[in-house]
Parts: C-alpha cells; sequence; structure tokens
C-alpha cells in the first residue's frame, strides 16, 4: 500500500494513539473510546474500497476529517438526523494532526418522506475556517461553510484536477454503498460531555484539545 493509501488511516491512528495515552490515565468511560475505534475503523473500511475510497487528492488537502458513524435518519413527512463521531484537525497542511474531539451532528428536513436509515458519514474540511467554527461550539453545514458532495474512486481523483471550490466534503455509506450525501443545513457540534469524560477533564474545550500537545 502507498503512503498516500495510507493516509486516511494514518490520520485517525496517530490521534487516537495520543488520546488512548490520555484516557488510560483518566480512566474515560469505554463509551467514548468505543466511539474512537469505530470511527476509525469506518473510516479505514471506506478507503479500502478502490472504486468508491475518498480520492487520495482530496485528502491531501484536508485541514480536518470528521467520521460520523451510525448517523440515524428518521422520517415521517418532517425527518430528523443524529449521531456521534470523532473530529481531528491540523493548522496547515504539512502539520501533525491534533488530539481527536468527540463531536455530535443533527439536521432536518421536510417534504413527503417515511422510514429510517442509518448511515456511516465522513466530513472532509479543506479550510481553516470550517474547523475553526467548530472550535468556537458548532457549524452550519451550507451556512457557515460551503458543503458539497464528495467525488469518489478513480473519477473522483480524475475531477481533482478541476480543483476544490467546497470547503467541506461530504460523504456517507449506507448498506454498503459510498458517494456523496447532501447535508446542507445539518449542525456539527463540540460534545462537550463526552469529552470531559473522555479526557477526565470538565469543563474541556475543543480549543484545549485541538491545542498541540505538550
Amino acid at each position: 500500500m502507498s503512503i498516500k493509501k495510507q493516509f486516511a488511516s494514518t490520520v485517525f491512528f496517530s490521534a487516537i494513539l495520543a488520546a488512548c495515552a490520555i484516557v488510560n490515565v483518566a480512566r474515560a468511560g469505554g463509551r467514548e473510546e468505543g466511539r474512537l475505534l469505530t470511527a476509525t475503523e469506518v473510516l479505514e473500511e471506506v478507503q479500502a474500497m478502490p472504486d468508491q475510497q475518498i480520492p487520495d487528492a482530496l485528502l491531501s488537502r484536508a485541514y480536518g476529517i470528521a467520521v460520523i458513524p451510525d448517523v440515524t435518519k428518521v422520517a415521517f413527512i418532517f425527518g430528523g438526523r443524529h449521531g456521534n463521531g470523532v473530529l481531528v484537525v491540523r493548522d496547515k497542511l504539512t502539520a501533525p494532526w491534533s488530539n481527536p474531539a468527540l463531536v455530535s451532528l443533527t439536521g432536518g428536513s421536510w417534504g413527503f418522506q417515511a422510514g429510517a436509515q442509518s448511515s456511516d458519514i465522513i466530513l472532509v474540511f479543506t479550510t481553516r475556517s470550517g474547523t475553526e467554527g467548530i472550535a468556537g461550539g458548532k457549524l452550519t453545514l451550507g451556512a457557515d461553510a460551503s458543503v458539497a458532495t464528495g467525488p469518489v474512486g478513480r473519477q473522483g481523483s480524475a475531477a481533482t484536477d478541476v480543483g476544490f471550490n467546497a470547503e467541506i466534503y461530504s460523504y456517507a455509506r449506507t448498506r454498503g454503498l459510498f458517494g456523496g450525501i447532501a447535508l446542507d443545513g445539518s449542525v456539527i457540534s463540540i460534545d462537550r460531555s463526552a469529552n470531559s469524560s473522555l479526557y477526565g477533564k470538565s469543563g474541556i474545550t475543543a480549543t484545549d484539545i485541538f491545542s498541540p500537545m505538550r
């Protein structure tokens, strides 16, 4: 496997291993640790699909990557979406990745619809402004930052020759299928209580988590 193809897994592995050292000291709850491991597994599985994976060219430009497994969407005319996941960021493209922060994704929809669905959602941030918005508390996709359905596989890699214009690219894996998803209006926010449990520090902020380790 090439260095580029290992990129996504390395992002999460390096950040999560750093967090585990803190978690072991803090003796955080298994729920939060499980969220870290599940997010890593989702990204690994997606990147193992050559024809559907997130293009390496997009990942190489990422200032942040969020993985939110098992996002549940329930709808009956009016619908709602919710899930909990993990976010890692970096200040510049050559910088190391931050410790992971636990986040939540929520959103609504309307129109003729019915049923329930569970998806693994991945967000790739191509600017620092998007990750800074989340660090401030929450970010509304499509309002605070432009979001587009992400390209996939070999065709997605070819499309990168044109350049990326959106600040965030969104993906979803549902029942074995993987591809871009429309998430305008959804809100991604810092899960303060879960982060306090994970790091064993009451009141810990996203800025604290994202700051370089000392």
